[in-house]
């Protein structure tokens, strides 16, 4: 199986440590976040993986080069606009493939086991779910006692910017497309195709300078 990494977005709400380092090459632990991605990834035995860059992306693709480092090889989607999950998506498809893969947000960290990620035969997604925190009490989808996602319904868990997907998801758009994923995802749920795990281990949305020091601190101790 595949990998794709988003990593195009501007990490606004990382300034000022984004003004000059892409949020993905902010260290954690004496390392750049997404080197503990790559290195988990290629634990699991994904090590053919796909990053999507735009915001400073050349300092990216410098950073980690052809990937053989870290027991991986990357390849490289450059954005000269950001286009949006979904759209990212859509543009790096003819190096994702046919075939189903792992989607991982450049700006989490989790403990989930990498390994158990699969995809149902005619499901067109499943993603891993964390409890909601305080940051996001709403949550964002439903997950059943069967396993399935729904767009509605109570308890809800936050998506946890990992999952698995299967490449008919997004396939329908248009080339170049600035489209969001959650869209789509709703319409595959609705149709009952989307499955879902709870993960109750460590699972952080490194999105601001406070949740960074805090995965640091959590981390180094």
């Amino acid at each position: 199986m595949k990998a794709m990494i988003l990593a195009a977005g501007l990490g606004t709400r990382m300034r000022p440590l984004t003004d000059h380092c892409p949020k993905p090459l902010l260290p954690v632990a004496g390392k750049p976040l997404i080197v503990h991605h790559l290195e988990r990834l290629a634990a699991a035995g994904i090590r053919d993986i796909v990053v999507n860059v735009s915001y400073r992306a050349q300092q990216i693709i410098d950073a980690l080069g052809n990937g053989e480092r870290f027991g991986v090889s990357l390849t490289f989607s450059v954005e000269e606009t950001p286009l949006e999950t979904a759209g990212g998506l859509r543009q790096a498809l003819p190096e994702l493939g046919d075939a189903p893969f792992v989607l991982i947000n450049g700006d989490v960290w989790t403990d989930f086991p990498l390994a158990q990620l699969t995809l149902t035969a005619d499901d067109l997604a499943s993603l891993v779910m964390a409890d909601t925190t305080d940051f996001h009490r709403r949550g964002d989808f439903h997950l059943d006692a069967r396993g399935r996602l729904h767009a509605e319904g109570e308890p809800r868990l936050i998506y946890a910017g990992l999952g698995v997907i299967h490449p008919r998801l997004i396939a329908d758009l248009p080339a170049g497309a600035i489209a969001k994923l959650a869209p789509l995802l709703v319409d595959a749920m609705q149709a009952g195709r989307v499955g879902g795990w709870h993960h109750r281990g460590d699972w952080v949305d490194v999105g601001t300078p406070a949740r960074l020091a805090e995965l640091e601190a959590r981390l180094r101790s």
